[in-house]
């Protein structure tokens, strides 16, 4: 045991030779980490949307949605990624899927209230000039509620990415790798802990601050309307 402490706190904090030596690997993992964070936050916008779609047209539906994608972000990311295990193994589609319903509460509540807070006037005028509810909905409502979508959309990015760190522990790749082997080795490795943990904060950083350039180029108007 004394061996093995010893061993433990000799070991420096940080070593850039490892990261030098695992430098295709780490990139492998960001690609991965990248490739589940996109494909989560795709499928619950889609799904996010339809939704709100169904809860725009019958309001009873809202409440129903909403209370499904509640109790869907209330179960344990472990647990839920273990539960899909015996369908369809350690592969993409059984860390996707959680991370996907992860995504819908934030998403569905967001889509629906930027399009309720869009003006009456505005859904007025554009049904005078002879919209039908679908033109209305896609070239009215949904552009000018694209501000609270996105900010539903950056919030659910960050949380993906921290939630894909979970499926390492599971096997399924993603910046969590490094994490698992730092703490799973006989001599506990921090730089590979650091490396986990530092890039999944830098990567959620850049994302949220893509985002917000997103939203900045495609809703101006918003911004203007914060200066007024």
């Amino acid at each position: 045991m004394s061996e093995y402490v010893l061993a433990a706190t000799d070991r420096p904090l940080f070593e850039w030779r490892w990261v030098e030596r695992n430098a295709d690997e780490i990139v492998q993992r960001l690609g991965e980490h990248l490739a589940l964070t996109a494909a989560a936050l795709a499928i619950g916008l889609v799904v996010s949307v339809a939704l709100a779609v169904l809860s725009l047209r019958w309001r009873w539906f809202y409440a129903v949605a909403l209370g499904a994608a509640g109790a869907l972000y209330v179960i344990p990311s472990l647990g839920a990624f273990a539960l899909l295990v015996p369908f369809f193994g350690l592969s993409f589609t059984t860390a996707v899927i959680p991370l996907a319903t992860y995504t819908l509460l934030i998403l569905l509540r967001n889509i629906v209230t930027g399009i309720q807070q869009v003006p009456a006037e505005v859904r007025e005028a554009a049904i005078g000039m002879g919209f039908t509810r679908l033109r209305l909905l896609l070239q009215v409502e949904f552009p000018l509620a694209l501000p609270v979508v996105i900010a539903g959309l950056r919030v659910a990015a960050v949380t993906t990415i921290g939630l894909v760190t979970v499926t390492a522990m599971l096997g399924m790749g993603g910046l969590g790798f490094f994490i698992r082997q730092g703490i799973q080795t006989t001599t506990p490795n921090p730089t590979a802990i650091i490396v986990g943990i530092g890039s999944s904060i830098v990567l959620a950083v850049l994302v949220d601050a893509l985002l917000w350039l997103s939203e900045r180029a495609l809703a101006p108007w918003a911004r203007k309307a914060g200066r007024a």
